[in-house]
Parts: structure tokens; sequence; C-alpha cells
């Protein structure tokens, strides 16, 4: 395991991230891309509450290195892509998703990462598909079984937001009244900072809110406690500030990846990419190469 402290934020120099659309059927999804096409794609999947806006300085980065960085909005928060029934939001479907994005990029093996339920998301992913991917980075999620584990502690009282997110109706009023308010006080009482948390209440309409609160609607505990082991490649980002995800689970991860594996920990709150992007960028940029 490596500590790391604070640093800069990178420059904004490089090529500008253009906004493409993936097509996977019926099912349209906006994305945010950089670098050549002929690049190794590098797939970055966003949480909850956020959107691929959150990726902006990561793509610019590496598509200044070389790499086809590709930032997909979700299942539920793209508007092309928002099923009603919340069965639809089940983990098995998102990585679906996560297949079909690397089909309609021509890419049969690629690079993953992942932030929150992002980072799930990738875990899954890497266990359901080790031949797809060349490699998997998490930031801030500890693998699901290891998360799940650690709940007979303190983590039960982190996650407890978790359990009110699954009830009907009553997430989407406290969080999304006077134009999502409470979800942008809720984001900065995590650790993000103000601007970011404004933007993302920005971004996430009502109907957007409904369909992200669906991925936890839909997953339950128990559900995500089967997560299987990995081998794929992976370096996991976490902050030891982070609010929602403790050291017992972070660490205990270490037991579920059975590939490389590289634990990294930042002086950082949950945010990462938005508070320790030149560390995050640095460690991923050497993360894809070890594994190119």
């Amino acid at each position: 395991m490596r500590r790391l402290q604070g640093r800069d934020t990178p420059s904004n120099t490089g090529p500008v991230p253009h906004r493409s659309v993936l097509d996977l059927g019926r099912r349209s999804f906006e994305t945010m891309e950089c670098g050549p096409d002929d690049g190794e794609v590098v797939l970055l999947l966003h949480g909850f509450p956020t959107t691929e806006s959150m990726w902006s300085t990561v793509l610019r980065e590496l598509g200044s290195a070389g790499w086809k960085a590709v930032a997909p909005r979700q299942r539920g928060y793209a508007a092309g892509a928002r099923p009603t029934d919340r069965g639809e939001y089940r983990i098995a479907h998102l990585v679906d998703d996560v297949l079909g994005f690397a089909d309609a990029l021509g890419a049969h093996q690629f690079h993953l990462v992942g932030h929150d339920w992002g980072g799930i998301v990738g875990w899954a992913a890497a266990a359901a598909a080790p031949d797809r991917l060349r490699s998997f980075c998490s930031l801030s999620t500890p693998h699901p079984a290891a998360l799940t584990r650690a709940m007979w502690g303190t983590q039960a009282l982190r996650s407890a937001y978790a359990g009110l997110f699954q009830l009907p109706v009553i997430p989407e009023v406290l969080l999304g009244a006077a134009h999502r308010t409470g979800l942008r006080l809720l984001l900065e009482l995590s650790g993000l900072p103000p601007s970011d948390a404004q933007r993302y209440a920005e971004e996430l309409d009502p109907e957007a809110l409904h369909a992200a609160l669906h991925w936890y609607r839909a997953n339950s505990p128990v559900q995500l406690a089967r997560a299987e082991r990995v081998r794929v490649p992976t370096l996991f980002l976490w902050g030891h500030a982070d609010a929602a995800l403790g050291r017992r689970a972070a660490e205990s991860t270490a037991d579920f990846a059975f590939g490389p594996y590289l634990f990294v920990e930042l002086e950082a709150s949950h945010w990462l990419v938005e508070t320790r992007a030149s560390d995050v960028i640095e460690l991923l940029h050497a993360h894809l190469r070890r594994h190119t």
C-alpha cells in the first residue's frame, strides 16, 4: 500500500474533449471523448450523482498521452437510456452496458476506470469478463464483497444513507426539493467542493435523479456481496477521509484481488477526481502503461 499527500491540480492543456453518442440497440448514451481513434480504449464510469462531466480533466490528460478516453453518461442518467422498470438497473444490466460501449467503439479489449457506483460496476465487469479488460482502476469504491463484510463494524453507519435511498419517493423529495438543494448540501457535507456540488445538482434533472436512485433500489447488499474475486490487473485509489467508505473495507479489498494489485491511500475525501486530479492522473497513467 502507498500513501500520497496533496498536490496541485493539473493544467488544462492538450486536446479538448468532444461530445458524442454511443447507440446500444434502442438506447443511446451521451459521451465525452478525447484522444486518437487508434488509441487503446479507456472507459471511465461515473457514479452517483455525477455525470460524465466529472472526467473532463482526466479525459484531456489521457487523450494527450495517446489513449482513446471515453466517458459515457450511464443508464438512467442518459435521457436516451432511462428505463422505468427498476429491475433494468440491476448490476448485470449495467455490466452489459459497459461491454456494449466497448463493442460500439470496436474495442475487444479495453481499460476500465470507475468511481463510486462506477467502481461497483467496474468490479462486477472485471469478474464477469476478465478476457475483455486489460486493466481496471477503482476510485474510492472497495470490492463489493469487502464492503459487505465490513458492515459488521462502523461501515453500517457510513452506509445508512444507502438504506434511505432504497425507499420510494422520500429520497426524491429530500434530495430534489428547491432545485435539488438537498442533494447539493449532501455533496458538500461529504467533502465535495461547493462549485462541483452545484454543477452536479444542476446537471441531474428530476427524471435523472429518480432513475439514478433506482441503482440503489435494484441492487441489494446481499446481491452485491456475491461479487466474485477478480484477476484483472487492478489499481484501487481510496481517500482516508471518505465519509461513506471506510478503512476496513478498503484494506480488505486485497482479499478479493487475485491478479496484480496496487492499493494507494490518498489524503482526500470521497471525491478524488475533483480534489486530487494530479495524483489520480499520474497514478492512472502509470497503471495503464504497466498493463498496455
